[in-house]
Order: structure tokens, then C-alpha cells, then sequence
């Protein structure tokens, strides 16, 4: 009969000295935590401290006085009170909400037509686009404010120059700021132009991920470009679409910067959104409680928005399988 060897298993070594009965533990290595403890302090210092000092102060009451002195009385949830039975702020809740759905209507459509061009372009084509849009994308938003300022210019914007050499007489030092419509529009345009690029190379760089072969098995079966779009392209880049649709809600929903330095919010309310509401609460009337509820129920409505939408796609996604 074969010999059978077993083997034993190998031993472990029991330092001197160690109680009997017992192995020793295995050394826990720290310094992957090490690593990233400087970045974790950084965003709970950046992130998380200015929003829990926010909602501190908006459940204070918290005025110039309290400011310099530090002594804000606990008034609880009546800074809300106050701001939800303020009928302006209703107004500019549907301001922001039209203001939030033109833009991300805008931008997702026009993102999309130019992702599908640029995909379609050759190389020397391609690469003009993409260094356009990568130019445009890299401006300050600062410097891009101004420079659309100085275009509605009512004296030496060349918009206007334009528009009369052109024949209408109508717009002859026409003041474009001091409609509201047209402040409006021109602030939608501007955010629509800078937010672009970065939609559009998102999604032409999916759209380079998406097998050649399904599109040549479409149009076999003699399917149309729109169709193709429906059929293969967006079920292929639906999570990439989705990812853009959010951060451009979230974007659009939070826009002060290019508000604030164009308009301020005027003329009148025309082009004031929550944010923009927020600052001029705190900073007109030093009444930074009512300025920190405001900022807390824009966080909290754009959450809901993000929380609706995200039900919604989870939902379509089950359904389709």
C-alpha cells in the first residue's frame, strides 16, 4: 500500500515570555489612515463645519449686534416662520425653479447636439471643437461676467452696435439691464454658455465608448439617426447622462456669482434666485439668521429635487429589467 504522508501544519512561534494559551494579535497597520486623515479634517473643516455653523445660526437670532458681541439668543424654528410667510420669497422660489429648468433644459440639449457633431467631425475638426470648448470651459467666471457686460454695454456693447447697423433703429443705446426679461435671458445665456463645454466633453467621451457594431447593426435594420439615439445611444450612456443632469441641477441651482456681479439681483426681483435672496437678506438688514434659513431650505429643496429625480430613474431602471 502507498504511504500516506501527512502534513502538518506549520507552527507559529510564541514569543517568550507570552502567557500560555494565548496567540498574539495581528499588528494593525495605521498609516493607510494616516494618509487620508488630512484630507478627511480638510473637507469636515471646508464642508461640514460652515454648514452646521449655518444651521446654528439660523435657529438663532443673529444680527449685527450678536455678530460682534457672540451672545445670539436660541429662538428656534422661528427665523423659518418668518421666511416661509414671506410671500417674496415664495416669488423667488419659482424664479429659481424656472431659472434652474431653462438652464438645465439648455444645456443638456444643446451638450447633447454637440457631443453627437463632435463625434462625427474628423480629427482636425475635432480637435478645433475640442479646444474651443475646453478655452471656454477654462475662463474665470469673473471674466467671463464682464465681458458679457461690456457686449449689452447700452452705449459700447457691441450687441447694440450691432443690432443698429444691422437696421434696427429700436435698440439704439437700448438699456438691456434695466429690462427684466432681458437681464433674464442674458444671465441664462451666459450660464448656458459656460456650463456647456464641460457637459459636451462628458459626453462626447462616453460616446467614444460605445461599440461601433451596435450602431452598424441599427442601421442594417434600417433605423434612423433619431432612432439609433433613442435605441442605442442613451440606454448605452444613461448613467453618464444622469451624472450630467445632476451636477448641472445642482450647479444652476446654487448660481450667485454671475448674478451677483452682472445684476444683483435687479432690476427689481427680475433675475433674483434663492441664493442671490440669501445674501441680500443677510447683507441688506444684517439679519444673518434670516440669510442662514434661506440657505438651508435652498440646500434642502435642491436635495428634494435630486431625490425625486434619482426615485424616479431607480425606478425606470427596475421596471426595464
Amino acid at each position: 500500500m502507498p504511504v500516506v504522508q501527512e502534513r502538518t501544519a506549520p507552527r507559529t512561534r510564541v514569543p517568550a515570555g507570552a502567557p500560555p494559551g494565548r496567540r498574539p494579535r495581528p499588528s494593525h497597520n495605521l498609516w493607510p489612515y494616516a494618509l487620508i486623515a488630512p484630507a478627511i479634517g480638510g473637507m469636515l473643516y471646508l464642508l461640514a463645519y460652515p454648514l452646521a455653523r449655518a444651521v446654528l445660526i439660523s435657529l438663532q437670532d443673529f444680527r449685527l449686534r450678536q455678530l460682534i458681541s457672540g451672545d445670539a439668543e436660541f429662538v428656534g424654528l422661528r427665523n423659518y416662520r418668518t421666511l416661509l410667510s414671506d410671500p417674496r420669497f415664495w416669488e423667488v422660489v419659482g424664479r429659481t425653479f424656472v431659472f434652474m429648468a431653462v438652464n438645465v433644459v439648455l444645456i443638456m440639449v444643446i451638450s447633447t447636439l454637440v457631443a453627437l457633431m463632435t463625434e462625427r467631425l474628423g480629427r482636425a475638426g475635432r480637435t478645433a471643437v475640442l479646444c474651443a470648448l475646453v478655452l471656454a470651459w477654462a475662463m474665470p467666471v469673473v471674466a467671463a461676467t464682464t465681458v458679457f457686460q461690456w457686449l449689452f454695454h447700452s452705449e459700447f456693447g457691441i450687441v447694440n452696435w450691432s443690432l443698429t447697423s444691422l437696421g434696427f433703429g429700436s435698440f439704439d443705446r437700448y438699456p438691456w439691464f434695466a429690462n427684466g426679461t432681458a437681464a433674464f435671458v442674458i444671465l441664462v445665456v451666459l450660464i448656458v454658455w459656460q456650463s456647456v463645454p464641460f457637459a459636451a466633453i462628458t459626453l462626447y467621451s462616453a460616446l467614444t465608448t460605445v461599440p461601433a457594431e451596435l450602431y452598424e447593426s441599427a442601421r442594417l435594420d434600417g433605423a434612423s439617426g433619431t432612432r439609433i439615439f433613442r435605441s442605442v445611444t442613451f440606454p448605452m450612456l444613461r448613467p453618464i447622462f444622469m451624472l450630467v443632469f445632476s451636477l448641472e441641477v445642482i450647479w444652476t441651482f446654487k448660481a450667485f456669482v454671475q448674478i451677483w456681479v452682472m445684476t444683483r439681483g435687479g432690476p427689481g426681483d427680475a433675475t433674483t434666485i434663492l441664493p442671490v435672496y440669501a445674501v441680500q437678506t443677510a447683507l441688506s438688514s444684517q439679519r444673518y439668521d434670516l440669510g442662514s434659513a434661506a440657505s438651508m431650505v435652498t440646500v434642502v429643496l435642491m436635495s428634494g429635487v435630486l431625490v425625486l429625480y434619482f426615485r424616479q430613474m431607480f425606478r425606470q431602471e427596475d421596471e426595464l429589467r
